[in-house]
């Protein structure tokens, strides 16, 4: 990270949701409610302090097993709540569909550098990889993973729908480190791939490309049905009329990905332009392309979605989406930093549109 990334400073004060959590705690120590909490208009009251202040603590407090939190009704004591407060935990999660070093080099360099800021203000780190092909055995392990030890919150790295499903019903604060799905609602930081591929389909369109596809992993992942979404979103306008959107769906293999290049331009109306959704992917569509005696952008445009340092040093430089490490860190710095000191984060999304690298591989539509 360059030196313009803040340090990360936590304060040394405890919010006032903190604070208002261990007041509660202490009193239930003390055996001032039985068996439920006041409502939360009487906590405010009690307390001196907002409705929102006192649903974080009430978060805060679910978190520790002190309530059970009940929709439309008072609030549950545990039974074992009547105990002496305990040591807010310092252990962070850090859920992954895969193993921390198979990360590519800019998550793995961003999630590196947080995880020292976190260990230089006295918080622990804890990998646990989730693979997203196996559902229920990855919510098996995280359920384990949680039972056994006193998680204070968790950073899911893009994660399935069923794992995101279960932090958004449970009690564990988090945040979402990808694009959330659209029935979800938790706190999530991500690139706002909808409006790239709306972006990207809007500007091959401007130059013409009436058969564009956009070749996508066929992955479930939020932010490639997102990005499918937008793509869309971009033929809508009446301008448009007699383009078609063409979605190209592959399992990641280069073989597979092959196979269906060469029947998508055997057909009878080949695609002029082509929006690749990963750089690895954008790579090989290169290579197959010049195999077919193809060239880029002559007889094919082509755009990435994603970014990756060689797009700027080949010739023609590749057109991708460029968003900024320190700036992405920056931003996951500072909702973290919020995260482990109010134990909460509001559950909506934080995106962030990238930079359009031109680069040399756009051009009119030959036909």
């Amino acid at each position: 990270m360059n030196s313009e990334t803040p340090s990360f400073d936590l304060p040394r004060r405890q919010s006032l949701s903190a604070q208002a959590a261990e007041a509660l705690e202490r009193a239930i120590a003390g055996g001032t409610w039985e068996d439920y909490l006041p409502s939360e208009r009487r906590l405010c009251e009690l307390l001196q302090v907002s409705r929102p202040t006192i649903r974080t603590a009430l978060q805060m407090l679910a978190k520790n097993g002190v309530i059970e939190i009940r929709q439309g009704r008072r609030n549950r004591l545990l039974p074992d709540a009547r105990r002496a407060p305990h040591r807010t935990s310092r252990l962070v999660g850090i859920v992954t569909p895969v193993p921390f070093e198979q990360l590519s080099v800019a998550p793995y360099k961003i999630l590196s550098e947080m995880r020292t800021h976190l260990a230089e203000h006295g918080f622990t780190t804890e990998v646990l990889v989730c693979p997203q092909t196996a559902a229920a055995s990855s919510r098996r392990r995280l359920e384990d993973f949680l039972r056994r030890n006193r998680v204070f919150c968790c950073l899911l790295t893009s994660v399935s729908h069923d794992l995101q499903a279960w932090f958004s019903i449970h009690a564990v604060p988090c945040l979402v480190l990808g694009s959330i799905h659209a029935d979800i609602r938790l706190p999530s930081l991500d690139i706002d791939y909808r409006s790239v591929c709306r972006h990207a389909g809007g500007t091959l369109l401007a130059k013409g490309h009436r058969r564009i596809a956009l070749i996508m992993p066929d992955s479930g992942v939020a932010g490639d049905l997102a990005s499918e979404e937008g793509f869309r979103e971009a033929f809508a306008s009446p301008n448009h009329e007699g383009a078609t959107p063409i979605i190209i769906r592959h399992n990641g293999a280069v073989q597979h990905l092959a196979l269906k290049l060469d029947a998508l331009f055997d057909g009878p109306q080949p695609p002029t332009a082509l929006l690749i959704a990963k750089p690895a992917h954008s790579l090989s569509c290169l290579i197959h392309l010049l195999k077919r005696g193809l060239s880029v952008p002559e007889d094919v445009s082509l755009i990435c979605r994603d970014q990756d340092p060689l797009f700027e040093k080949v010739s023609p430089a590749v057109s991708h989406y460029l968003t900024h490490d320190a700036s992405f860190a920056h931003r996951l710095l500072r909702l973290m930093q919020q995260l482990v000191t109010q134990g909460y984060l509001p559950p909506e999304p934080t995106l962030i549109f990238p930079k359009h690298f031109v680069g040399g591989t756009l051009r009119n539509s030959p036909r």
